[in-house]
């Protein structure tokens, strides 16, 4: 019997992962927020679809419009970077963002 279960969606599969992998129930809080936040920048693109193009133009975005801190601008990184690596299997990017 094939398995007919709908494929779940991205944040959900993040979510999922983050508790696999016993991150903090804060991280992944947070980083669902910063994933959300790079979406909904890029106006609801799925981030399999972008690259290292758009998170260094979300990143832009967030200091010079946002004027965010530099420790601020990093859990961001460390969010789409989690999400490239980690749940859309993307090595090449994240390795382009580190």
């Amino acid at each position: 019997m094939d398995d007919e279960r709908p494929k779940k969606k991205l944040l959900e599969q993040v979510s999922d992962l983050l508790r696999a992998l016993e991150y903090a129930k804060s991280t992944e809080d947070t980083y669902i927020q910063w994933i959300r936040r790079f979406i909904l920048f890029h106006e609801k693109r799925h981030p399999q679809d972008m690259g290292v193009t758009e998170v260094k133009a979300f990143l832009t975005h967030l200091a010079v419009n946002d004027g965010v801190a530099a420790s601020t601008q990093n859990h961001a990184l460390s969010a789409l970077s989690f999400l490239y690596r980690e749940v859309l299997k993307q090595e090449q990017v994240a390795e382009q963002l580190s």
